[in-house]
């Protein structure tokens, strides 16, 4: 997975952001074809401190409403758990982040 919003923020920079709040989120988008139905994770998004993470997750949420509900039965049951996830935020990934970048031994992340 791609982490989107990092792009020429240095390292001591970006930890910085997440210790003043800033944090890592996925949301989740379906898209259903009558029986069948797929609930996908988005990239990562690294969202600042103090920035609303719910308009991030829109595109994911207007892709659902669209193309989630067709399939039977879980198109309706993945689409509003999408909707659910995606409307309070998105689902915050920000330890796993921050611990596979301190394990790729970025220097800032060392302490």
């Amino acid at each position: 997975m791609q982490i989107k919003g990092i792009d020429g923020i240095e390292p001591e920079r970006l930890e910085h952001e997440v210790r003043r709040g800033g944090k890592f989120v996925i949301y989740h988008y379906v898209i259903s074809i009558v029986v069948m139905t797929f609930r996908r994770p988005s990239d990562i998004y690294f969202i600042p401190a103090g920035e609303s993470s719910v308009g991030k997750g829109l595109v994911f949420s207007l892709l659902s409403l669209v193309l989630g509900w067709w399939g039977i039965p879980w198109g309706p049951i993945h689409t509003i758990g999408s909707l659910y996830t995606n409307f309070t935020g998105g689902k915050d990934v920000t330890t796993e982040v921050v611990d596979a970048l301190r394990a790729q031994g970025t220097n800032a992340w060392a302490a």
